[in-house]
């Protein structure tokens, strides 16, 4: 139902409380009553309506329920519910955060009838008057325990809310983290894969007529890297299906060198330091960052001589691949910028560029 139309009813229940109570007799209040007539029924009539805007209005409907309140006593009108318009107007104002207009219908009604308790007896007891300053207090109060129990409602409401699209956002982020690290993981594994062989088949076909047994041993590290593929995309699926699995890492490097050397690279390994198994995500990135840097040798820099050197610190591993080919002229691609998100993503850094005495130089600098 909307609030208009139970504003409505109340001011009809308000309104025969009202005629009803005319019947009566307002106990103890001092007042010498009269019979009531049709200007006192109009005040009733016109303080119950006022109910009917007392949401959208509550100003209007609260001076006007009170004034109709003051003025029916003040003509010593009996009715024990005259006051019930001017009563639920205060309990009004105080549960929409009103406090001021509701203080201010309270002094009012209470120092009206006061005055009129005072002026209107020659011996006036106070008890009607507690009976009424005890109600106004009542529904002052039970109008702020309401207004503090709808903004609390609010505010959960407000924070489940927060909560709800906070947890939208990181579901989102996580799926784009996913997203990242799924490209990565393939583009990681697959160019080191195809780039080395590429290279053998162009050997292969080389030295198909003048050197058979090249030939077959390209063939074969073809067929290797096509069997290390397979096992890096096994890798990468079991890792999605099961968080946690073993993936690459630098116990990986030799295996890595070697294919290199079979696509026919030199390549010299230093480590240097006391070994720690590093985070695994670190572990991962340091591998991938080296496979990467393998590859870009492979495809831009021709036949070359790598130096591969992994030096454990108190807390970080550097990471260094230089090597002494020539620098072809291919645009740059995603590798560098996938090694950089790699190092930075794990709390590292990463820094690549062609070297003075020639050659191209990738350091990476992850934290343990």
């Amino acid at each position: 139902m909307p609030p208009w139309k139970n504003d409505t009813v109340l001011a009809l229940v308000t309104l025969t409380l009202g005629v009803g109570g005319t019947y009566g007799r307002l106990s103890s209040s001092g007042l010498v009553e009269r019979p009531v007539d049709t200007f006192g029924l109009t005040l009733i009539v016109v303080s119950s309506a006022a109910l009917v805007w007392r949401r959208s209005t509550p100003p209007a409907a609260g001076w006007v329920a009170v004034a109709c309140a003051v003025v029916y006593y003040g003509f010593r009108y009996p009715g024990v519910f005259a006051a019930a318009p001017a009563l639920i107007a205060v309990y009004t104002a105080a549960s929409v955060g009103r406090r001021r207009l509701a203080v201010g219908l309270v002094v009012a009604l209470a120092a009206g009838v006061g005055v009129i308790v005072a002026l209107s007896a020659k011996d006036p007891e106070p008890g009607g008057l507690s009976l009424l300053s005890g109600w106004l207090v009542a529904v002052f109060v039970l109008g702020e325990v309401t207004r503090g129990r709808r903004a609390y409602l609010e505010e959960v409401e407000h924070r489940a809310a927060e909560a709800e699209r906070t947890k939208e956002e990181a579901a989102l982020r996580r799926a784009g983290e996913e997203r990242l690290w799924i490209a990565q993981e393939l583009h990681d594994a697959l160019t080191h894969t195809i780039s080395v062989i590429n290279v053998q088949t162009s050997v292969a076909l080389e030295m198909l007529d003048r050197d058979p047994a090249q030939t077959r041993s390209s063939l074969l590290a073809i067929k290797e890297s096509g069997q290390d593929a397979m096992r890096e995309l096994r890798s990468t699926l079991g890792v999605l299906r099961q968080p946690g699995s073993p993936s690459s890492g630098l116990a990986h490097l030799p295996r890595l060198i070697e294919r290199a050397q079979a696509a026919g690279l030199s390549v010299r390994s230093t480590v240097t330091g006391e070994p720690v198994e590093l985070r695994p995500e670190a572990d991962r990135a340091a591998y991938r960052i080296a496979q990467e840097a393998f590859t870009n040798v492979l495809r831009h820099a021709g036949p070359a001589t790598i130096t591969l050197t992994v030096s454990h610190e108190t807390s970080r591993v550097v990471l260094t691949i230089a090597d002494d080919g020539t620098p072809g002229d291919a645009e740059p691609g995603m590798g560098l910028i996938g090694m950089r998100e790699r190092a930075v993503a794990v709390g590292g850094s990463l820094e690549a560029g062609p070297r003075a005495s020639g050659g191209f130089l990738v350091r990476a600098e992850l934290p343990r």
